[in-house]
């Protein structure tokens, strides 16, 4: 491990720097060279150049202040701005449909142009200046006293708190490659289902489907609703999951090598053996994650695991409050009313796959929905063409509705759809979707509408914050309650929800964010619990121990928060999600973000959507807590979600 120096007599300079300024300046340079010295190495430079950096680049007047800190906001803008969008180009070929070169552009994808930049801000000392004359903020102190903070001191806490620990290269590397490794499978990873056969011995698919674990299996889950005999299909693709999540999935079907029907609840192919399955492969790019969490963690001494700097320093929002929310979501009392709602619904007792059951009030087939979609555009060309349009639907200015409709470009991702801000403002945000073969239909349209909610929050915290430095949102939660809040809207979008029935609408979907809420609250707990198995493993923690803690996990997590309403689960369902694997400890922000796109949507009762997105988009990254009662005007809490469902159970019956 690479340590700070520990020979810097810091008083010393302390000393030397009130000799020059004045005693005015005592606390702030004791402050600033304590800063420095803490990651100042020998390879830096001697006692003596340590002294000298501090005399030359210690900011004396608040005037010179001031000035260092719009020119290092603007240096930073450009050097991390140009970067993320050479990145983001050279992803392009591995990320969306199209032309592909596989190997090579996986090499593309991997390519760092500024591989070891955190070490280059330290050894250049662009990261030392930061660290002499600006405040290093806690989260503690951030929680407690940002809400009164300006602008100006967010960005001066943002700033300092960009240059992270010194990482070496080795691990920057190993970092990237593994966690590209894993992000890259998971876009990979499709089951073909041309050959699965439910109950009944009949095929749902063409030959040639595959279906995106866990996304696109989930999807067709949830399409199944629509068929009368649609439980069969469901039952079966739930199997699907359960073999993807402990690993038997037979790897004929996995390579095409077979084309006899495979039955994944009895995991038979034409009634007898599967041959070879999967096994492991799924937990060997988790205990990738492992390593990755591991070489970094000896470098974090602030934050020195993986679940320590997605809490405190991604998040920043507590550990015990993200979990104490989960908690409190899957514990509500209204979750048995909810249940009965569902099992009303659909005529017969719950299974543990209708958790993905959220659209209750509404039994338009998948043509219909296609059919919709089709009538405003056939393709993403046409979808991004109507951005303006559907904007103005939407209640956004005319000027506004032009400025951010525009600086939007749609393509059709390889894996799930995602959406990508632009770091710099001559740049537009980009959305990612998926489409059927000939058109972008329903699906693709409904994660285009999630994804548009992501650029609206990301154009508008790039153009119209305070500051460069606190452009953004606190973090992904943050983001994903405005991809919700868009999302809702996709029916208004296609003409097909009616506008007189906008009260109903809002208790329907308040219903809905509950449900999507607790689908999602279920498999963030369990993925946060395997992590702390990790991590209390230590280094008898392997891939086929990770599985055994997934498996567990989930099973106990639906026994205490599902069993009872949803009956048992032989799939262990709660354990498919595959951003464990992609983006490790990342669930619980769409279970936050249900939480906070509820509060946000309440809020706007009454209230102009397009103002207040533009308002609440503005604001800046601050932590969540005082962005949301910026925002709002109170904390993050579940409360107001699980006392609205009850309201809107009363309502709608």
């Amino acid at each position: 491990m690479t340590t700070s120096t520990n020979r810097i007599d810091v008083d010393r300079v302390v000393t030397t720097l009130v000799a020059a300024h004045g005693e005015t300046v005592r606390d702030r340079a004791l402050r600033g060279v304590s800063q420095c010295a803490e990651r100042w190495l020998e390879r830096d430079g001697d006692d003596d150049a340590f002294e000298q950096f501090c005399r030359e680049h210690f900011a004396a007047t608040d005037e010179d202040l001031r000035r260092l800190l719009d020119r290092l906001e603007t240096a930073l803008e450009q050097v991390r701005g140009h970067l993320y969008e050479m990145r983001r180009n050279l992803r392009r070929w591995n990320d969306l449909v199209g032309d592909s070169l596989p190997k090579t552009d996986a090499l593309l994808a991997t390519f760092d142009p500024a591989p070891d930049l955190a070490e280059q801000s330290y050894a250049q000392k662009l990261a030392f200046v930061a660290l002499l004359n600006l405040r290093k903020s806690t989260l503690d102190e951030m929680l407690e006293h940002g809400t009164d903070w300006t602008p100006e001191r967010w960005a001066e806490a943002r700033i300092v708190g960009s240059f992270g620990p010194r990482i070496p290269k080795d691990v920057a590397d190993l970092a990237r490659t593994l966690q590209f490794e894993s992000s890259n499978w998971v876009a990979n990873f499709h089951v073909p289902v041309g050959t699965m056969v439910d109950e009944n011995g009949r095929r749902w698919f063409e030959a040639d489907r595959a279906l995106l674990a866990h996304w696109l299996v989930r999807e067709e889950i949830k399409a199944g609703y629509n068929d009368p005999d649609g439980v069969h299909k469901q039952r079966a693709l739930a199997w699907i999951m359960g073999r993807h999540v402990d690993g038997t999935i037979p790897a004929s079907v996995m390579d095409g090598g077979s084309t006899a029907d495979w039955d994944p609840a009895a995991n038979t192919i034409d009634g007898g053996e599967p041959g070879p399955l999967l096994d492991l492969t799924r937990y060997d790019h988790w205990m990738d994650n492992v390593k990755v969490a591991r070489a970094l963690d000896e470098h974090h001494p602030d934050h020195p695991t993986a679940i320590d700097r997605k809490f405190g320093l991604e998040r920043e929002i507590p550990e015990a409050e993200v979990e104490r929310l989960l908690v409190d979501l899957l514990a509500a009392p209204v979750r048995r009313d909810l249940a009965s709602l569902l099992s009303n619904r659909l005529g017969r007792p719950l299974e543990a796959h209708d958790i993905y059951f959220d659209d209750l009030f509404e039994t338009r087939d998948a043509e219909a929905m296609n059919e919709a979609v089709r009538r405003l555009c056939t393709d993403e060309a046409g979808f991004q063409a109507k951005l303006p349009e559907i904007l103005r639907g939407l209640g956004w200015p005319d000027e506004d509705a032009e400025f951010l409709g525009t600086r939007v470009r749609v393509e059709i991702a390889r894996g799930s759809g995602h959406a990508m801000r632009p770091q710099l403002p001559e740049y537009g945000a980009w959305l990612r979707t998926n489409r059927l073969k000939d058109e972008l239909g329903w699906d693709g349209f409904d994660t285009g509408m999630h994804e548009l909610g992501h650029n609206l929050e990301q154009l508008c915290s790039t153009f119209f914050v305070p500051r460069p430095a606190i452009r953004g949102v606190p973090n992904t939660a943050c983001t994903e309650a405005f991809a919700f809040l868009y999302q809702s809207l996709a029916k208004r979008v296609l003409g097909i929800e009616d506008g007189a029935a906008a009260e109903r609408a809002h208790h329907e979907e308040t219903v809905a964010s509950m449900l999507m809420a607790c689908q999602i609250a279920g498999p963030s707990l369990v993925e946060l619990r395997t992590w702390r198995w990790i991590y209390e493993t230590g280094d008898a923690c392997d891939p086929a121990g990770i599985r055994d803690a997934v498996l567990r996990n989930a099973e106990a997590v639906w026994e205490e928060f599902f069993v009872d309403d949803y009956g048992v689960d032989p799939y262990h369902i709660l354990g498919a999600y595959q951003h464990m694997l992609g983006h490790p400890l990342y669930l619980a922000d769409y279970a936050i973000g249900r939480t906070i796109s509820h509060q946000i949507r309440s809020f706007m009762q009454g209230r102009d959507l397009a103002t207040e997105t533009r308002r609440i988009c503005s604001i800046g990254r601050m932590t969540p807590d005082a962005w949301m009662r910026t925002a709002v005007g109170g904390p993050l809490s579940a409360t107001p979600l699980i006392e609205d469902t009850g309201t809107a159970i009363q309502v709608i019956g």
